[in-house]
């Protein structure tokens, strides 16, 4: 796929560095392939500015207010990046003198420890874990020179961790975007999770899975395959409104030394934007010990009044009474099976067509030969990524009789945005292969941000002490 370059129109000399006290400064969200829109959508009703689409990255500007919150509240997002410096390169010399141009004393103490992780798109560049030794070296060679002592290295809980992006612009050169991860560990771990089952999907993915459908809890919702309730939990969580960082412990910008405890405070004791939900989510499962696990999960999560997990087959499903939207990602053969995976989509499609009338499914799976045997017409395929696999996405409108007497009585199988969808996605379409993998060096995870361009913005020098926050829930609450 054609990488996807962000221009902005104000810009800032390439070599030139961002105080961390700006007031508006570039942020970038980083995220799974295929989620860009539902981030930007996210984004723009946070109140960010500037949203622009990248690959597997949504470039965006705020003040630390909105990277707070886009931490916080964010459902689609990985990590937050603060990007501090931009420069080119042609050799690790350059890398190393780059870097060094940064006034380190701004971001670090010789207390605090830092890391660096490091992700590389060159052909002079072979190795990224060389990259992060380069510019680790330039930073404590710094604070040597400058003070006599340097900070440590911590790899597991750093106070401060760093990301350097580079990537080929032209022959023998490369771009290289050195930011601060405000992040931490990734989002994804939102801190509900207790125990897992095998393959379990990962939650942004969970999340933007249930965003694309549009819903937001207007009807019930079930996942007849759960798992360990990823998709249950995710889905409570965008029905009542409720921000997916609460049941986290930390992020990586509370260990900043201009960190606003008492802002944080205020965002994260803000529930006047979570609402009611009026109906309820259901998960099912044929596997008692991924039926507990997703209890225990919800419970951790302390969403047992709006999400009831019971031990039950698909081949037993049947017609539920209220208006309801299924989400499910059932096996794909792959990381886990089962006895006769075929049969299984059959007896999928055989459920939802008669009993299922008047409701949508959303499937997630990998294998072509397993959406044939579900045997019905899918209204919309998604292309996704669920870790290096290949997926697509697919809603099926289920509705009584034929699909001509439905469309006469005033049916809509296909809304015109999702028609907008399917024809920028078969541009997708033509330029892949629809089981090929990702390399490991492609992961979803490596947000690709190359020709990143800052904003032109004001700097401003208002610091604040760093300030404990004592805003956490005791261990022994839900």
């Amino acid at each position: 796929m054609q990488h996807i370059f962000i221009e902005h129109i104000m810009t800032q000399q390439s070599n030139a560095t961002l105080s961390p006290v700006v007031e508006e400064f570039e942020m970038i969200a980083k995220t799974f392939m295929g989620l860009e829109p539902v981030l930007a959508k996210e984004l723009k009703q946070l109140g960010a500015n500037n949203v622009q689409e990248g690959r597997r990255m949504v470039s965006f500007t705020g003040n630390k207010e909105m990277m707070y919150r886009a931490n916080f509240q964010l459902h689609t997002a990985i990590r937050i990046l603060k990007p501090i410096k931009r420069f080119k390169a042609q050799s690790a010399d350059d890398v190393y003198e780059g870097v060094k141009t940064v006034d380190w004393s701004e971001f670090l103490s010789l207390d605090k420890t830092f890391a660096v992780d490091s992700v590389v798109f060159s052909e002079e560049f072979r190795h990224s874990k060389f990259v992060a030794y380069k510019v680790k070296d330039a930073i404590v060679d710094q604070f040597r020179e400058t003070v006599g002592k340097r900070p440590n290295i911590s790899v597991t809980n750093p106070d401060m961790r760093l990301h350097i992006h580079i990537a080929d612009v032209a022959p023998g050169q490369s771009e290289c975007t050195l930011c601060l991860d405000s992040s931490g560990e990734s989002l994804h771990r939102r801190g509900y999770r207790q125990e897992s089952v095998e393959a379990p999907l990962n939650e942004v993915l969970a999340a933007g899975m249930i965003l694309m459908t549009g819903w937001h809890g207007e009807t019930d919702f079930i996942d007849p395959m759960c798992g360990s309730g990823t998709l249950l939990i995710e889905a409570a969580l965008i029905a009542r409104n409720m921000a997916p960082g609460l049941f986290r412990k930390e992020f990586a910008f509370e260990k900043w030394p201009d960190f606003d405890a008492d802002l944080f405070d205020k965002i994260y004791n803000d529930d006047s934007q979570e609402r009611d939900f009026q109906h309820h989510i259901y998960g099912y499962d044929v596997d008692i010990k991924a039926v507990n696990t997703a209890r225990l999960n919800v419970k951790a999560a302390g969403l047992t009044s709006t999400i009831t997990v019971a031990e039950a087959d698909f081949k037993d499903f049947t017609q539920p009474r209220e208006k309801s939207i299924m989400v499910t990602n059932p096996p794909y053969g792959e990381r886990i099976s089962t006895p006769n995976l075929l049969a299984t989509y059959k007896m999928i499609g055989e459920r939802l067509k008669h009993q299922f009338t008047g409701n949508d499914a959303w499937i997630l799976s990998y294998r072509e030969e397993c959406f044939e045997q579900i045997g019905l017409k899918p209204s919309i395929k998604i292309p996704l990524y669920n870790g290096s696999l290949e997926c697509e996405f697919r809603k099926y409108q289920m509705f009584d009789g034929k699909m001509r007497v439905f469309r006469s009585e005033g049916g809509v199988v296909k809304t015109e945005e999702e028609k907008r969808q399917m024809a920028e996605k078969h541009r997708f379409k033509k330029e892949r292969e629809f089981k090929k993998r990702i390399s490991e060096q492609e992961e979803n995870e490596d947000a690709d941000i190359r020709n990143f361009k800052f904003h032109s913005l004001e700097r401003k020098a208002s610091k604040k002490p760093f300030k404990k926050n004592n805003r956490r829930f005791s261990d022994d609450e839900d």
